[in-house]
């Protein structure tokens, strides 16, 4: 078997900052992998991140989040931008991966732009803890801005506020009443609502119904949530959206909310780093009390595991 390079983290850190492709690659490989290289890797692109603008796109399956990328990213080009995508896949319940779905088509659609799939990884938030540290390697790699697409988002897939600058929800005319939408959580995060597919008959009316629920629901008094009708497939309203986009980037900045939300952003990300070494130490934990034999001995009522459990509690945590 051919013996497989694996290249130091100098030499990864040295390909990410110069902007190589493979490097970019092979780097958000290994961050969004428990290996404890990955965090001596972090620790050196740190100082080269950071400045990214993090533009979040999110709403229900069949929304049209992956066309509304695609027509994003060519117009967020002309204002200047080096734009990287990580969008968030389901995982395979069989391969453990990511379905990559229609985005395949990205690839070879925009020349200089870093398109990248990233498994959910069973997360009930609509991203993986592997969405911050993929952020910061695109920073890390010169990206200014990173457009991230969360898997198809339901009441509790409301992470992608945890890492994004500014959020865009999409909804469509016929996903129902909007009164019993504002219950669901992913409708309390959205800095822009866009209406997609709104040749669909009732998006107006939706618009409106939507705008009423806002202002009933006593949406925080500064930042007013603009609506946009879109119709992405052919390209319609995205000119507006980028420059409610573009609108909602520099209220952050003028108002001070950039730095609270940015605070934010560090916490979970650090959080989620610890949460991951935690979860590795109590499976070796679990390993070590509880061997095969042991475990088949609770399977059959022979043996209680609790005592053994709040025992080592008490050792662990006096």
């Amino acid at each position: 078997m051919p013996t497989v390079h694996t290249p130091s983290v100098e030499s990864l850190a040295q390909g990410v900052l110069s902007g190589e492709t493979r490097s970019i690659a092979r780097a958000i490989t290994l961050v969004e992998s428990r290996a404890p290289e990955r965090l001596a890797l972090l620790e050196r692109l740190f100082p080269h991140t950071g400045r990214a603008f993090k533009l979040g796109i999110t709403g229900a399956p069949g929304a049209g989040k992956s066309t509304l990328t695609y027509q994003l990213i060519p117009r967020l080009k002309a204002r200047g931008y080096r734009v990287g995508v990580l969008a968030v896949d389901p995982t395979s319940p069989f391969s453990g991966g990511a379905i990559l779905g229609d985005r395949i088509r990205f690839d070879d659609a925009l020349e200089g732009v870093y398109i990248r799939s990233l498994a959910s990884r069973g997360s009930i938030g609509g991203l993986s803890r592997g969405v911050p540290p993929a952020i910061r390697v695109l920073e890390a790699a010169g990206y200014d801005l990173i457009l991230i697409e969360t898997v198809g988002a339901g009441q509790l897939q409301v992470d992608v506020r945890f890492v994004a600058d500014t959020v865009v929800l999409a909804l469509v005319p016929e996903a129902g009443d909007v009164v019993q939408a504002m219950k669901a959580g992913i409708i309390e995060i959205a800095d822009i609502y866009i209406i997609n597919k709104a040749d669909r008959e009732g998006a107006t009316r939706m618009r409106l119904d939507l705008r009423n629920a806002l202002e009933l629901g006593g949406k925080p008094k500064g930042w007013n949530p603009p609506i946009a009708l879109t119709e992405a497939l052919h390209g319609k309203g995205i000119d507006e959206l980028i420059a409610f986009i573009e609108e909602h980037k520099q209220y952050q900045q003028q108002s001070g909310g950039w730095e609270a939300r940015r605070l934010q952003q560090i916490e979970w990300e650090l959080q989620s780093l610890i949460h991951d070494a935690l979860e590795q130490q109590a499976q070796a934990t679990t390993r070590q009390l509880f061997n095969a034999e042991t475990l088949q001995a609770v399977l059959q009522g022979a043996e209680n595991p609790f005592p053994k459990i709040r025992a080592w509690r008490v050792r662990e945590n006096p």
